[in-house]
């Protein structure tokens, strides 16, 4: 078994940038105000029966200066799936040393549930409306593709892998971790918020370890944490 690579060999922090220009916060206000306008749209007559010129419309532009700010439809709600991986990479990176690789991923999503617990009702509109819209939930989980790539290379590392493009438990662990999630927030939706997406979470973590397949029970899991998954636990 190749050894364990030291602490040392952590991923580099990502580098300081520099403060935004008037030019980049103006931009970011026109962003958030055709935001604001499009998603008044979409809750009032739903996300495929709006379109990009009504946006336009209803903010007050062309539909030229519309994909000067967003380059799709798809992009006003799911503009952020990329922010939010960097998130997740952010927090599994500092996850402890020697923790194992499925609580490592259950933590990194901290961030997220945190988000949804301080704003529960603007994420469970955001989650019915891709519950409702295929095409945008079929755009958020290709998104979620580019997580995978950001994640990886972690995984990899905790597990001691050197190439983990010619391994797939790194890419089968972060894919399952993320089918866990999306799962949890279905079910989440589905309870109109009403049930606790943390637990959903760890329910449907628990579920792909060994005492979750094993015991064939309908019991919801302990809230302390999810167990061993089978992927990665032999190696």
């Amino acid at each position: 078994m190749m050894a364990m690579p030291r602490a040392s060999q952590r991923p580099a922090s990502a580098p300081v940038t520099s403060a935004p220009t008037l030019r980049d916060r103006a931009a970011r206000a026109v962003r958030a105000e055709i935001g604001a306008v499009a998603m008044e749209l979409f809750f009032k007559q739903g996300y495929d029966n709006t379109t990009v010129d009504q946006i336009a419309r209803a903010a007050g532009m062309s539909r030229t200066s519309f994909f000067r700010y967003f380059a799709t439809k798809d992009d006003i709600v799911l503009g952020r799936v990329d922010e939010l991986g960097q998130q997740v990479m952010e927090a599994l990176v500092t996850r402890p040393e020697g923790e194992p690789v499925w609580h490592a991923l259950r933590g990194a999503f901290d961030p997220l549930l945190e988000l949804t617990v301080a704003a529960p009702e603007r994420w469970l509109a955001v989650a019915r409306m891709l519950s409702d819209a295929p095409s945008l939930k079929a755009s958020q989980l290709g998104r979620q593709l580019a997580w995978q790539d950001m994640l990886v290379p972690d995984v990899a590392r905790r597990l001691g892998i050197a190439n983990a493009a010619l391994d797939a438990r790194p890419r089968a662990l972060v894919a399952a971790a993320i089918a866990c999630l999306n799962a949890a927030r279905d079910v989440w939706t589905a309870s109109d918020g009403t049930l606790d997406l943390p637990t959903l979470l760890d329910q449907a973590m628990n579920a792909l370890t060994d005492d979750g397949v094993d015991s064939g029970t309908s019991e919801p899991p302990s809230p302390s944490g999810p167990g061993r998954i089978r992927a990665g636990a032999r190696r």
